[in-house]
């Protein structure tokens, strides 16, 4: 129902019933000003002719007719001529009522448009942390508008489930963990997979640092340290589907997936459908062969595969490694290909922070340069990064605001003002 229309039927039948029909030009209805009370007000003037009587007293008439008879406006007030009615709460309860059982209130007509949005894009080598938290509410509000907006929107999760950084939790729990589980250790399954991560990273540095003192140059260090090489060594085995890697891979995973449901759940997103890095790779690395055939990328001596993006105003980009093993761009490839050929897509949001921006600089280009026209419709929605005091966060050195930490913080800090206002009484 259109408020002002209703108001509007209600003050013509009181004008009828009082003076005679008004005609459309007669009634003159405003939303009431801010300074008086009221929701709408009748402007007066227009009517003396039918009324015969002054502003004040044709408004004070008109205000307890409407009054009397309908129950919806509650009271009434004249200022100068100036009818202010006041709608009943009783009238906005009906109305949200009516939105509540309304599935479609508020949503456009169908554009038959399918959009997909890409939000969260966590990695299985820790939990979620404030920068999370903004990019899940960010992506998962933005598809809500479009889906408002009358599109067909699929909301996507892009699960970072492999690589070096995975290696690096796998290795150190392999390590040092002496066979901790969350179960044994009470701790959900992404926090103990991250306390992994930042291991890695301590025991890393202190081979580094021991590198350096026995005369290496501090390059060279960060790429010879033993638990660096054993963790490549691992990827390589990942790759080549090593059984006993493949297995804790899996478990450790499952230790994640675990940890990150209970965070999405306490923080109201959801997906519906769920991509992982795993499974999208390899059709990357076809992508890679094709441009291989098409001269649009190169090999070099040490059998990496690259693009030139030099003309383009951008650099030359690492598309594989020279031991075969893929990158981001490479996956991302990959993952660009299957969604828009699976889903017909007619437009692909990324929700990723700005430190990406260039990344998919490159990854529209490149899909252009493959002949895929569709990459006009990539959109990276970038926002800036959530930063601490003291600089970024690093996961790696433990440096972050735990996204579980946050929100059971905020729930506890909301029902203690809340019991202190007294807010929470009965």
């Amino acid at each position: 129902m259109n408020t002002e229309n209703f108001i509007l039927q209600i003050v013509a039948s009181s004008v009828e019933a009082l003076y005679g029909a008004a005609d459309a030009s007669q009634l003159q209805i405003q939303k009431t000003r801010k300074e008086f009370e009221g929701d709408y007000t009748l402007v007066t003037f227009p009517l003396l002719k039918l009324s015969r009587k002054s502003p004040e007293a044709t408004a004070t008439e008109i205000g307890e007719h409407i009054v009397a008879n309908n129950a919806q406006i509650s009271s009434f007030n004249v200022i100068k001529g100036y009818l202010n009615l006041v709608i009943a709460p009783a009238f906005w309860a009906e109305r949200f009522a009516e939105v509540a059982a309304n599935e479609d209130f508020g949503q456009a007509a169908p554009t038959g448009r399918t959009i997909m949005i890409e939000y969260s894009s966590p990695n299985t080598n820790k939990p979620l942390h404030l920068g999370h938290i903004r990019n899940n509410l960010l992506g998962y509000s933005v598809a809500q508008i479009l889906k408002a907006n009358g599109h067909n929107v699929i909301k996507v999760n892009l699960v970072n489930d492999r690589g070096i950084h995975i290696c690096k939790s796998m290795l150190a729990w392999q390590l040092y963990g002496e066979g901790e589980t969350p179960a044994s250790s009470g701790m959900k399954g992404d926090h103990l997979v991250g306390k992994y991560y930042v291991e890695f990273d301590k025991h890393y540095k202190a081979e580094v640092k021991q590198l350096v003192e026995g005369g290496m140059s501090e390059d060279e260090a960060k790429k010879q340290a033993p638990i660096l090489l054993q963790a490549q060594e691992m990827l390589r085995k990942w790759e080549a589907k090593d059984p006993a890697v493949y297995e804790l891979w899996q478990t450790m995973n499952g230790w994640v997936y675990d940890g990150f449901d209970v965070t999405y759940k306490a923080l109201g997103v959801d997906f519906d459908k769920v991509y992982y890095e795993s499974q999208t790779y390899l059709l990357g690395k076809s992508l890679v062969q094709d441009g291989l055939d098409k001269g649009v990328f190169v090999r070099k001596e040490d059998n990496s595969v690259w693009i030139d993006l030099e003309a383009d105003g951008l650099d030359q980009k690492l598309l594989l490694r020279g031991d075969g093993t893929s990158v981001y761009m490479t996956q991302d490839l990959g993952t660009a290909l299957s969604r828009f050929e699976e889903n017909k897509l007619d437009d692909m949001i990324y929700v990723v922070g700005n430190e990406q921006n260039y990344h998919f600089q490159v990854l529209k280009l490149v899909l252009k340069k493959l002949g895929y026209e569709w990459s006009d419709n990539i959109y990276h929605l970038s926002y800036g990064m959530v930063e601490l005091p003291e600089g970024k966060m690093k996961s790696r050195e433990g440096t972050v605001v735990d996204a579980d930490d946050l929100m059971e913080d905020m729930v506890a800090t909301a029902r203690e003002m809340s019991e202190e206002l007294g807010k929470l009484d009965g």
